[in-house]
């Protein structure tokens, strides 16, 4: 049993440099209202970023970069590539299951509901899209609700670091993931401009064991 010798604590602020959309429940659809709503907390109403959406895309694009995706979309784990640096970061599964060195938290938004006194709807804006029938020419018009440009979430990640990992090689694969994000996208529709974001104020605190006792 690896014996787990330090928490890297991770924090930082995400930005919002274009809307984001990142989709919930449509269970509370209003006539005239957007057709996708995005995600929010049940009991404050305010949007986040769950922190699975965050860690999924770290992980995806960390995999792309390193060529380990085939070309039916599964991806390479130990049995292919014992040196799998997505793997020895966000865990594997199977034959050499082992567990993911990084908890990514709910991201829950910084901004106040004062900021956005001029959006459509509490703390998120309605865009609307047309798409169009390339036989008919028909439009067919749709409405997507985003959380807008500007709006600020707080970023919270922990690393933990076991006796036999080699720490530098895992923090360099998710300093590597964020770059990759900044240059990428969070949520859906990114093609078409959604969820471009910056990191700022980023933060690496280390705690060992001894933090931890009394």
């Amino acid at each position: 049993m690896k014996k787990l010798v330090k928490k890297v604590l991770i924090t930082g602020e995400i930005k919002l440099k274009t809307g984001m959309h990142i989709g919930g429940t449509n269970s509370a659809l209003n006539i005239g209202g957007p057709d996708k709503f995005v995600i929010r907390n049940p009991l404050t109403k305010e949007p986040y970023i769950p922190g699975s959406s965050l860690k999924g895309k770290l992980r995806s694009l960390l995999e792309l970069s390193e060529g380990t995706v085939e070309t039916d979309g599964k991806v390479w784990g130990p049995t292919k590539n014992p040196e799998d640096k997505a793997g020895k970061l966000f865990g594997t599964v199977g034959k050499y299951q082992q567990p993911s060195r990084l908890i990514v938290r709910d991201a829950p938004i910084l901004s106040k509901i004062e900021e956005f006194e001029n959006t459509d709807l509490p703390f998120t804006e309605a865009k609307t899209e047309v798409s169009i029938c390339r036989i008919t020419a028909q439009a067919n018009p749709r409405t997507f609700e985003r959380v807008p440009a500007g709006a600020r979430f707080q970023l919270s990640m922990v690393l933990n670091v076991f006796d036999e990992d080699n720490e530098s090689e895992l923090r360099d694969s998710l300093q590597k993931s964020i770059k990759l994000l900044v240059d990428d996208y969070i949520g859906g529709n990114g093609s078409r401009g959604y969820g471009q974001i910056e990191i700022n104020d980023l933060s690496f605190v280390e705690k060992d064991m001894a933090a931890y006792d009394n």
